[in-house]
């Protein structure tokens, strides 16, 4: 191997850097990062639980106080009497719950059956051994009149057609022992059905029934509507009720667990203390109602170190970032990426660390609040956090929907530093997620400082609605906007001034970024206008067509676009290389090796990551860089390698050398530019660019490109795919326009028709369909 092949294998050999969001590899690791936000978390949730607050000082009932008291924390003092008499009165209103057995029916009606079957069958030799037998069983003297009488086939046929049915439906509503022990049951009772479960309330218990009265209706229906004679209805009244047993019984258990139940559910109930509100005043006597209250902040009190706090705030924490999880493996956020790096990790574990720190410091510079007025009390600082600003900084970087976590963690961060309770807390995360918004819509700095007018429209908005519920005077609201207003101004700066340190310290690129590095000022692209003025127009023509595109489908066109402007700069190390480069000037390919032509091309991509990470443009356009040609084959090459193998009786050639190592395109922005790309560079080999001409010529590159599979991990649909044809279509329509031809130049034309016809002859039979496959195939060999 020469010396020229081994640099420019060194140059082809992939990166060590490792690819984000490449499906086909192991993904990120957050093997610290992870572990480091977490850290910070639990750092955050014991800053929470160290407190500076007085303690609170007792002064019994007629005791003169020495000192105002001031309640240092929302507290409810609960009245113990009135709780008590609440849960009595639940108690005693709780319905008894009974059990309803819906087989008391059925095992009556068998065992009936069974009996009357069985007497059909004793012989008279039998029958007093099976009239014992039978009392014994019904525990009752059973005489033998009533056995004769139950032999009778009148008899049978009655209690089956007549009897048993009327106890059927006697039975379905319910029976019970006595009804003496529901008459107290004001409040009715509930009614479980014990094979299926289901409940019911039977509030009208005069309808219920108990053994004895069902006894007497059974015997008044016998007398009344079957007209039966005193003998046969005491015959019937004996074979009956000793199987009739009640299907509603009393759970006494069950009942006393839903009474304890319903006790327990009570809400106690509670007297109401205020944060800030003055319970004792210096100089007044204290009162037994005081002196309540007094006890009650000193047993609530806060010590220097709160220990309960600190799993609180750390177990919300964690789940904050559970959900975070989750969310970003049911939708990628970025590239395909299904959890954040180590690198995002820390960043976010920074902002939440300076975002404790400061509620921190408006915690512990809060004003006493008796010696000062309402309106200065501590709350009132509180409102000029910036907690907006700290999720705008992330939205520069990041997508609305992690946002969203953040700023739920970051407001619940900040409004438990500082005690602030619910409102304070939806100030936070409303104003946080409005200013998400306004980051996202911004397009340049200037918007960004506009941005800053509408949230402190809408915090002035919700300190008005605050000020509605809670009015403390308009000195109060006034000065209360005076911060709110602070907050807008101080999350702007918070914006504005850690951007430029987040990019530097972390490599994100933010839009403002992408703004600058699209400026033609930047060193890349000026170098690469002179040095490589071909490329140069190219990328400008391919830019234009994937931002045109990136809107079509809903991608990023910013991005799309800038990255198109540096997708090429590795062509700076070897531009001649390159057909466009080369302007009529010998083609050096022609003295190389096919597989060395291919290396000169592949190492354009290559070196073009390692200039991107010179100038430090960013992961995002590095990968696109990288991901511009997927694993493409360099068909004129490969094909020409082929035939020379053949003719030489040569090793068969492997297809892999001709091949860009990738990895495919795992965006829809780096497939745009895949695809822009290669019909861009193409598109100028067309004779007679016509409409037609381009349109089929768009559609055939982008079917093969698609049959060739670089396009599987791109997230681009074919509806998505049809749109760029479209949009691609329109573009070069518009730059392969036909001219007016003047008429003094007609006469100059018409002698070169014959030349020109044969050249154009010439070209579209070198046009070859499995050329088209690699848009270098175009620049590279002409």
């Amino acid at each position: 191997m020469s010396a020229l092949q081994k640099k420019i294998k060194t140059l082809v050999a992939p990166s060590a850097k490792p690819v984000k969001g490449v499906k086909q590899e192991p993904p990120r690791s957050t093997s610290w990062g992870i572990f480091v936000f977490l850290a910070i978390l639990l750092g955050v949730s014991i800053m929470a639980g160290i407190s500076l607050n007085n303690d609170i000082k007792v002064f019994v009932a007629g005791e003169v106080a020495t000192q105002d008291v001031v309640a240092n924390q929302n507290l409810k003092l609960e009245d113990v009497a009135g709780t008590n008499r609440k849960r009595e009165l639940v108690g005693e209103t709780q319905p008894p719950v009974f059990d309803y057995n819906p087989e008391s029916y059925s095992d009556l009606a068998a065992k009936i059956r069974d009996l009357l079957k069985d007497i059909g069958k004793v012989t008279d030799d039998d029958l007093e051994a099976f009239r014992w037998n039978v009392s014994e069983e019904l525990n009752t003297e059973v005489p033998r009149s009533t056995i004769l009488t139950w032999r009778r086939i009148g008899f049978r046929n009655i209690v089956k057609d007549r009897v048993l049915p009327w106890m059927e439906k006697a039975l379905e509503p319910g029976i019970i022992g006595n009804i003496n022990m529901v008459r107290n049951f004001k409040n009715g009772l509930i009614v479980r059905d014990i094979d299926t479960g289901m409940e019911s309330l039977l509030y009208d218990l005069s309808s219920l029934r108990d053994q004895q009265s069902l006894e007497d209706e059974l015997n008044d229906m016998m007398k009344h509507d079957l007209g039966l004679p005193l003998r046969t209805r005491n015959a019937v009244l004996t074979l009956i009720l000793p199987f009739v047993r009640p299907n509603l019984t009393f759970n006494q258990e069950t009942t006393q667990i839903r009474k304890r139940e319903a006790i327990a559910a009570v809400e106690p109930l509670f007297y109401n203390i205020k944060k800030g509100e003055i319970i004792v005043r210096q100089g007044e006597r204290v009162s037994p109602d005081e002196q309540q209250k007094l006890q009650t902040l000193y047993a609530n009190r806060t010590e220097n170190f709160n220990f309960f706090k600190v799993p609180w705030i750390f177990v919300i924490g964690l789940l904050l970032v559970l959900m975070l999880h989750y969310s970003l493996a049911a939708r990628p956020y970025r590239e395909g990426l299904t959890s954040l790096g180590d690198r995002d990790w820390v960043f976010l574990g920074m902002v939440l660390l300076l975002v404790a720190i400061l509620a921190k410091i408006f915690d512990f510079a809060r004003m006493p609040v008796a010696t000062v007025p309402a309106y200065m009390q501590a709350m009132f600082f509180a409102h000029a956090m910036p907690i907006a600003g700290a999720v705008g900084v992330t939205a520069l970087f990041f997508p609305v929907s992690l946002c969203f976590f953040l700023a739920l963690m970051y407001s619940f961060i900040a409004s438990s530093m500082v005690s602030g309770g619910l409102n304070l807390f939806f100030f936070y995360f409303v104003g946080a997620s409005l200013y998400t918004f306004k980051i996202k819509q911004s397009e340049s700095r200037s918007q960004a400082l506009q941005s800053a007018f509408p949230l402190a429209g809408a915090l002035l908005l919700m300190w008005l609605s605050r000020n509605l519920i809670e009015f403390e005077g308009f000195q109060a609201a006034g000065l209360g906007a005076l911060f709110v207003v602070g907050n807008a101004l101080f999350s702007l700066l918070v914006v504005m001034g850690l951007s430029p340190i987040v990019e530097m310290t972390f490599g994100y690129s933010s839009r403002f970024r992408y703004m600058e590095l699209m400026s033609l000022e930047q060193p890349l692209l000026q170098q690469l206008m002179v040095s490589a003025p071909g490329t140069y127009h190219h990328s400008l023509v391919v830019s234009n067509m994937v931002e045109a595109g990136a809107r079509a489908i809903g991608a990023n066109p910013l991005l799309a676009k800038v990255a198109a402007l540096y997708h090429d700069i590795g062509k700076l190390k070897n531009p001649q290389y390159f057909i466009e480069n080369q302007f009529g000037k010998e083609n050096k390919h022609n003295k190389l090796t096919p597989s060395m032509s291919a290396l000169i091309l592949i190492s354009h991509v290559k070196k073009g990551v390692e200039l991107a990470q010179e100038h430090k443009l960013g992961d995002e356009i590095i990968d696109l860089i990288r991901q511009h040609h997927g694993t493409t084959l360099i068909a004129f090459f490969y094909h020409k390698a082929k035939e020379q193998a053949e003719a030489k009786k040569a090793d068969p050639v492997r297809e892999e050398e001709f091949r860009y190592p990738g990895p495919k395109p795992q965006t829809k922005e780096a497939g745009l530019i895949l695809l822009a790309d290669a019909i861009e560079a193409s598109s100028r080999t067309l004779v007679e660019p016509t409409p037609s001409r381009i349109k089929g010529h768009i559609q055939s590159i982008i079917k093969k490109i698609y049959n060739e599979g670089q396009l599987d991990d791109s997230e681009l649909t074919l509806k998505d795919l049809t749109l760029i044809g479209d949009t691609f279509h329109r573009i070069l329509t518009g730059i392969f326009h036909q001219r007016i031809e003047y008429p003094s130049e007609k006469s100059k034309e018409a002698g070169k028709d014959t030349s020109r016809e044969t050249s154009q002859k010439e070209k579209r039979d070198n046009l070859q369909p499995a050329n088209l496959l690699s848009p270098d195939v175009a620049k590279g060999t002409g």
